[in-house]
């Protein structure tokens, strides 16, 4: 379910706009800067940028030069930040809207005095992130004569802002793709701005660079071209996406954590605002080892659910019905004959054990007995019969497995961790859990040595994660009389009851560990 953008007509309240920040997701609040000093005064076609020269006059500011224009990255090895004059930018600024206007050409000799413009076209440059206030380093406010022509909005007045910066470009241009460390008010002034976005869960399909390097919150994928032998995953990037387009006087929320893409027409002037999240702020430093375990267990959980899902609703349930016929009828063998060849040796097995009363073949439903066959034959198929009257004789768990201990090996060398790769796992999914629970107690019953090799030597990565989620869900729809019960003849096949545990943990987190990795 994809998290709807919201679109307020109004300026929230404080109260409302609580809510909305809560949610961590994005809105768009039109007109929401209308009544600033700079809506009116900033307007590049109402005498705006004289004003702006005015103001700011020839003071340094650090502009953004890119070898990629119009698209701006975000990784230092593609544009470089250099010393302007305000003013030499604003000549710029002047001659785009002389030209677009089909005026006369304005004439100065800023061009002449500023070697930086000779060889680089007016587009390259960018005024990106230009401080009007940054409440950590004082020092590097380079606009802060701006400052008193912006008017916080209210519902910001409880926040410590932590910066204000100006935006402000000649020339078509396009910032690339990342997600900012605060929350963000990002507020048009003066022309438009197109901005995509992605919510943090999206960070598979746009590839954040390494965590590690100085450009870590920017995607590695150049989305107006993306490599898919590289990044083969963004070819389904759009489909989490969602454009909003913001006119002059509007105002975005855009959360932390979240993706943007913007676009900027020519001669747009923007403001945003940062200030710390209420998460970030309560996040205690010496808690960070634990949140980042919390953070990779959910989202290794996540992905997990999303490789082997469970049904929750009825059409998931219909489909694994269906998967589940179309799957135990293609197996095609007779089911009076499950196992028939060992079943002497399975009872011998069982002397001498205390028992439950017992679930006969004869009273499984149909698609449970198919089950069942399918099992014992994917078990026995993997013995190694090189002496079959000898294997008859057998009456110990490590003789009748001793042809499956290589096949398992095998198994879990070629990495069997998705389900249809893995006949056994693809039987345990499709039934449901009182189904299965049937199912195993008749194996359990008549053919326990069975049992053991399938849990022993046969149980995949991914079969142990279906059967532990079975499990779970087993858990729930009994009483604990019947699940005490259950996992006391389950269990009481095996000689040693602790390693078959192991066995199925240790798969389970082989399972969690190739899901973990990369």
């Amino acid at each position: 379910m994809q998290l709807q953008i919201g679109i307020f007509e109004e300026v929230p309240s404080t109260s409302v706009f609580s809510q909305i920040e809560s949610k961590n997701i994005p809105a768009v609040f039109q007109g929401c800067v209308k009544e600033w000093k700079a809506f009116t005064h900033w307007n590049p076609a109402n005498g705006g940028l004289d004003y702006l020269q005015a103001r700011v006059g020839s003071l340094n500011v650090e502009a953004l030069l890119s070898k990629t224009a119009p698209v701006f990255y975000g990784d230092l090895r593609s544009h470089e930040r250099v010393p302007l004059p305000f003013s030499t930018f604003i000549h710029l600024c002047k001659q785009r809207l002389a030209t677009s206007e089909r005026l006369q050409p304005v004439m100065s000799d800023e061009e002449d005095h500023d070697p930086l413009l000779s060889g680089v076209a007016p587009e390259q440059i960018y005024l990106a992130q230009v401080p009007i206030m940054n409440i950590e380093d004082q020092e590097r406010v380079q606009l802060a004569n701006l400052w008193e022509d912006i008017q916080i909005p209210a519902f910001l007045e409880t926040k410590e802002l932590a910066y204000v910066n100006l935006w402000m470009n000649n020339a078509n241009a396009r910032s690339s793709t990342h997600y900012d460390p605060h929350h963000n008010i990002l507020c048009v002034v003066a022309g438009q701005k197109e901005v995509v976005l992605w919510p943090p869960s999206a960070s598979p399909f746009l590839y954040p660079m390494p965590v590690y390097g100085e450009a870590s919150n920017h995607s590695s994928v150049a989305l107006e071209s993306p490599d898919l032998s590289l990044y083969p995953r963004a070819e389904s990037f759009m489909e989490y996406s969602q454009k909003v387009i913001l006119h002059a006087g509007d105002a975005l929320f855009i959360p932390e954590g979240w993706f943007h893409q913007v676009d900027s027409e020519d001669l747009t002037i923007a403001v945003n605002i940062w200030w710390r999240s209420n998460i970030t702020c309560s996040m205690l430093e010496h808690m960070d080892a634990y949140y980042l375990r919390r953070i990779l267990r959910r989202l290794t959980d996540k992905e997990m659910d999303h490789i082997v899902p469970i049904p929750k609703t009825s059409s998931q349930l219909e489909k694994q019905n269906m998967h589940s016929r179309h799957l135990l009828s293609s197996g095609g063998e007779d089911q009076g004959q499950c196992g028939g060849s060992v079943l002497a040796s399975e009872k011998k097995d069982l002397r001498g054990k205390d028992q439950q009363p017992r679930i006969d073949l004869h009273v499984l439903e149909p698609c449970a007995l198919q089950a069942l066959h399918k099992l014992v034959s994917l078990v026995h198929d993997r013995i190694n019969m090189t002496d079959h009257s000898q294997s008859e004789q057998s009456t110990s768990a490590n003789a009748f497995a001793v042809g499956l201990k290589d096949q398992h090996d095998k198994t879990v060398r070629n990495e069997l961790f998705f389900m249809e790769d893995d006949p056994v796992a693809e039987v345990l999914w499709t039934l449901e859990p009182h189904t299965l629970q049937n199912v195993l107690l008749a194996i359990a019953h008549n053919f326990p040595r069975t049992l053991e090799a399938l849990i022993l030597h046969l149980l995949s990565p991914v079969g142990a994660e279906i059967l532990t989620k079975k499990f779970e869900e087993m858990d729930k729809l009994n009483t604990e009389e019947d699940r005490n019960q259950f996992y006391q003849v389950f269990y009481g096949v095996f000689d040693d009851q602790l390693a078959a545990m192991d066995a199925i943990l240790n798969m389970k987190e082989l399972f969690a560990l190739q899901i973990f990795l990369p």
